[in-house]
């Protein structure tokens, strides 16, 4: 089914018996374009950088080849315009292969063992203990479950850890707000939203009262050395905080192959300092020990602080020199936010200096920031908006949609908890990651023109026709019936789907299949309007029906990889 790759060997030898020399496939095939608009041509092949080897215009070569390239059998014919050599699929051929080749692979058709099983450790959610799960949380989590579900259509072998933010001397300042103003019922019964109104009390109270920060740094000082009231009121706060986060991700469907959050690597830390000391790296710096990066045009990467204890610089080296021995992963990605660019740089690079050629592996794969209409985001001001509201709120809307247009619905409140927690996803998918997104209530819940409930609703219209039909799939299918333009149009895109994966691996972009997933709805509701599907031709009913199986699995697939449930009835 490699078109492309048929006509590019296609190319490379009229090329080769024009100039006598071996002219490289891969080469050619990097350069074969597809033309803007159809009437140029399924593929587009420009002459220009062959002026210089063949001496000759680009016209000329154009032209030369034109009449020299022995067309594939699934090509019908080429023309020349200026510098460009233009070629035309058989369209009955290509939509026959393209069929076929959905049919042998059934669910696994777009995927590839580019991976090889290799593993590929994706850092991602990582929320903060005892701190509100909110929209600022949305993104590293669908960003990092797509690139999970990506790289494992891919071939590689993924492992999805949520490192959590489970130490620091935030606890400190929690223990301190507990202890004063807290009661353990209270935390109980609120969870997190308890939690979190004691820690922006605590830092409302330091205002007035600024020795409470000495406080703070006193309990944790004594998490740090063990003590067991400080330790069990911090395990306390972690299982309070993992109930409600669980919630959370069951409603978006993630789920992950570890917990291990910052203090899991509590036990790792020392043998980071000992080996940057042994290896000469280490240097003190106003009483603290940093890696001096300046040779990399870089601040210093601080290890110890003054008082001895580590930073997240120190517990992120532990991390990955942990995750390689134990994954031995081809590549790790860290899914944050992009203002943590120079964190990862300067991490990155340490590795690097202390001998260990897989720093090469190491990826940061950065996005935009969430903000909202009214301002940042900000757990110290409570300027939030939490993700159980906004998960709740885009299901309670989804289902009034529902009750007004389609009351009788079969399962209904678990149609509106797809559609309505697809609408979130998609929103935030469809965009590149680098992108800043400001939030809104009416953006992301638009259900719209190019969102996820429209790509949603076309996969239940596919379910519907071939529900209707009620007949087994078309075994000898008549493609003839498949030659007009919008039935032309579904077959390329169905063509690229596994391509588009790979390209959304390759950059780590989700927002490439969401668009792809936009772009064939599109394509088939067109068709689906212009052509009656349920004809009384039987052969060309058979062949649109193998049309519409063929868009429902890979429309189901593309949002399956988004991590977007598709329901059949909508």
């Amino acid at each position: 089914m490699d078109f492309k790759r048929d006509l590019a060997a296609a190319i490379a030898k009229a090329i080769g018996a024009g100039s006598g020399a071996e002219a490289d496939i891969d080469e050619i095939f990097g350069a074969i374009e597809t033309p803007p608009d159809s009437s140029l041509g399924d593929y587009a092949f420009p002459c220009f950088r062959l002026a210089k080897t063949m001496r000759k215009a680009p016209p000329v070569i154009a032209l030369e080849l034109g009449g020299a390239v022995e067309l594939p059998p699934s090509f019908e014919r080429a023309e020349t315009v200026s510098a460009y050599l233009n070629f035309y699929l058989r369209r009955e051929v290509f939509a026959g292969e393209v069929l076929a080749g959905i049919a042998a692979r059934g669910e696994a058709y777009g995927m590839s063992d580019i991976g090889g099983g290799g593993a590929v450790v994706i850092d991602y959610s990582s929320p903060n203990i005892a701190k509100n799960f909110h929209v600022g949380h949305l993104r590293t989590t669908v960003i990092g479950r797509a690139l999970y579900n990506i790289m494992n259509f891919v071939g590689y072998r993924s492992i999805g850890i949520n490192h959590l933010g489970d130490w620091g001397t935030q606890f400190g300042k929690l223990i301190t707000a507990f202890k004063r103003w807290g009661a353990r019922e209270d935390v109980e019964r609120d969870g997190i939203q308890e939690l979190n109104r004691l820690y922006v009390l605590f830092h409302d109270e330091t205002k007035e009262q600024p020795e409470l920060e000495d406080e703070a740094r006193a309990w944790f000082l004594r998490m740090q050395n063990g003590d067991e009231e400080a330790l069990a009121i911090w395990k306390w706060f972690v299982e309070v905080s993992l109930k409600e986060f669980g919630r959370i991700y069951d409603l978006l469907g993630v789920e992950f192959d570890h917990f291990t959050g910052e203090s899991f690597y509590n036990d790792k830390r020392d043998a980071v300092v000992d080996e940057l000391r042994a290896k000469n790296l280490l240097v003190q710096s106003e009483g603290a020990w940093i890696v001096d990066l300046s040779r990399h045009n870089m601040p210093p990467c601080l290890i110890l602080r003054s008082d001895g204890g580590t930073l997240y610089h120190t517990r992120d080296i532990a991390a990955a020199l942990y995750r390689k021995r134990e994954f031995g992963f081809a590549k790790a990605l860290y899914v944050t936010a992009m203002d943590q660019n120079l964190h990862f740089a300067q991490f990155f690079r340490v590795i690097e200096d202390m001998g260990y050629a897989w720093a090469a592996e190491l990826t940061h794969v950065p996005y935009g920031l969430v903000s909202l209409e009214s301002g940042k985001l900000s757990t110290r001001t409570g300027n939030v908006i939490l993700m159980e509201e906004l998960l709740g709120e885009a299901i309670s809307r989804t289902l009034a949609i529902i009750e007004e247009r389609n009351p009788s619905l079969e399962g209904k409140e678990a149609v509106a908890r797809d559609v309505g927690i697809g609408a979130v996803i998609f929103n935030d998918l469809y965009n590149s990651r680098i992108k800043d997104v400001v939030f809104s209530w009416e953006r992301v819940l638009s259900f719209e023109g190019e969102s996820g409930p429209y790509v949603q609703y076309t996969h239940a219209r596919t379910c519907s026709l071939l529900e209707k039909a009620g007949t087994a799939p078309v075994v000898d299918i008549d493609t003839a019936h498949l030659c007009d333009p919008q039935a032309f149009e579904i077959f390329k895109l169905l063509h690229i789907f596994g391509e588009k994966v790979q390209e959304a691996a390759a950059k780590l972009e989700p927002y490439i299949i969401a668009r792809y997933t936009v772009d064939l709805a599109q394509a088939f509701n067109k068709f689906y309007h212009d052509n009656q599907i349920l004809t009384d031709d039987a052969r060309q009913r058979g062949a649109r029906l193998a049309l519409v199986a063929s868009v429902q699995l890979v429309l189901k697939s593309g949002l399956g990889i988004l991590g977007i449930n598709a329901p059949s009835k909508m």
